[in-house]
């Protein structure tokens, strides 16, 4: 963990009260893919958890929600403001448990933080498959990022107005792609039907509320197969085998 100054490069809405953050620091940052950063906020007791959707080692991409007080002042900050962030925070994905391809399925926000994992995996020469779901159209993010680093895409939409109609599990049923590994990122219940549904073994990025983000207040246990566990340090990432819905 590091504690760090960001400056402000652009913060632009997205998509439906959608943001996209780009901070720049001077000093070198080693993010991984599921990691996330905690941004101190003016006036707020509780600095903001954000998953980091892609990182050089100076720079941060971040996605946001406006959903409360803390994000509505995140969304008027402006180019040239600095903020004050925890990096390098929590335990992310893992790559190496692809062997040949992948499936990345993300949920809303949740399609941020596949982003960066899906580079990694191309990288490596795997095949992945991206399937991003959404309520509608005005909510979509990413969808021109995940095509232009060459992942085969699927998105689906609750009303049919992009892609499939339905969940993600219905345009994975639709389209069966080849996968021996999956990572997930979204809302608790696409990612428990996922769990369910799917016969391979994969990885999971859960929220929660949480009071530190450094593991040390254990505000955000949860209850696992090997014990309680906590979100932002064990975590976000954990296995299906070890979730407990």
């Amino acid at each position: 963990m590091q504690k760090i100054f960001f400056t402000i490069v652009s913060n632009q809405v997205v998509a439906d009260k959608t943001y996209r953050l780009e901070l720049g620091c001077s000093q070198d940052i080693a993010i991984k893919p599921g990691q996330f950063v905690n941004i101190a906020i003016d006036g707020k007791y509780l600095r903001r958890p954000i998953s980091v959707s892609d990182a050089t080692n100076r720079s941060l991409l971040l996605y946001y929600k406006v959903v409360g007080e803390g994000t509505k002042l995140m969304s008027e900050m402006n180019p040239g403001q600095q903020l004050e962030i925890l990096t390098e925070l929590g335990t992310g994905f893992d790559s190496a448990k692809c062997r040949n391809s992948a499936l990345l399925v993300g949920g809303g926000l949740g399609t941020a933080p596949l982003y960066m994992l899906c580079k990694e995996l191309l990288s490596q020469g795997k095949k992945v498959t991206v399937v991003l779901g959404f309520n509608k159209a005005s909510e979509v993010i990413l969808e021109e990022e995940y095509k232009a680093l060459g992942a085969e895409l699927l998105i689906a939409t609750m009303d049919g107005s992009v892609g499939v109609k339905g969940f993600t599990t219905d345009a994975i049923n639709q389209y069966n792609p080849e996968f021996d590994f999956f990572y997930t990122c979204g809302p608790m219940p696409m990612m428990r039907a996922l769990c369910a549904a799917l016969p391979t073994s994969g990885e999971a990025s859960l929220e929660e509320r949480m009071g530190c983000g450094a593991g040390y207040c254990y505000g955000c246990t949860i209850q696992t197969t090997k014990g309680p566990k906590r979100v932002c340090a064990d975590g976000p990432v954990f296995d299906k085998e070890d979730l407990i819905w």
